[in-house]
């Protein structure tokens, strides 16, 4: 079977490092969506453009995206055959993040020139993250059934779930 799994979450609740992994261990195709929406300097990329850049993902025969961007959420999610919720505490994310301030490590999820930084509004859309996508989130998984749906709240969880794949 064909595999498109789609990862969403807060930021800092892992995603990209999860991602990296099931990507190695599985060879499939890795988009991180941050990539496609910042171009150098965190500018963002024009939306008609994203989107497009996004459908030719999803159209794909097999996937792995990781991102949040709500606008194309049902255009992955329609197509996913899982989708992985990455809701760890807040708390956690905000350790994660400002660890990774400090470490300053390049990472390959993020387009040219976009270094780590953290403004207010980056802590407050953390924060609200799941009061946005949770309505969203039910719609979806109501009008889309077949696609698995994982809730990954903590590290024991993921590790229940990545030793299902």
């Amino acid at each position: 079977m064909t595999e498109r799994i789609m990862v969403i979450g807060r930021p800092g609740s892992g995603k990209s490092t999860y991602t990296r992994k099931l990507h190695q261990r599985t060879g499939m195709p890795l988009h991180h969506l941050d990539r496609y929406f910042f171009l150098a300097n965190w500018v963002e990329r024009d939306e008609a453009d994203f989107l497009s850049i996004q459908q030719k993902m999803v159209n794909g025969e097999s996937w792995i995206i990781d991102g949040n961007c709500i606008a194309s959420l049902e255009m992955r999610y329609q197509r996913a055959t899982t989708c992985l919720y990455f809701n760890y505490p807040r708390a956690a994310c905000y350790y994660r993040i400002l660890k990774r301030l400090l470490q300053k490590k390049p990472t390959a999820d993020r387009a040219e020139g976009c270094k780590e930084v953290v403004r207010w509004p980056f802590i407050k859309y953390i924060w609200g993250f799941h009061k946005r996508v949770a309505s969203r989130l039910e719609a979806l998984r109501t009008k889309y059934p077949a696609v698995k749906f994982v809730e990954i709240r903590s590290d024991t969880d993921l590790h229940r779930f990545a030793e299902t794949i």
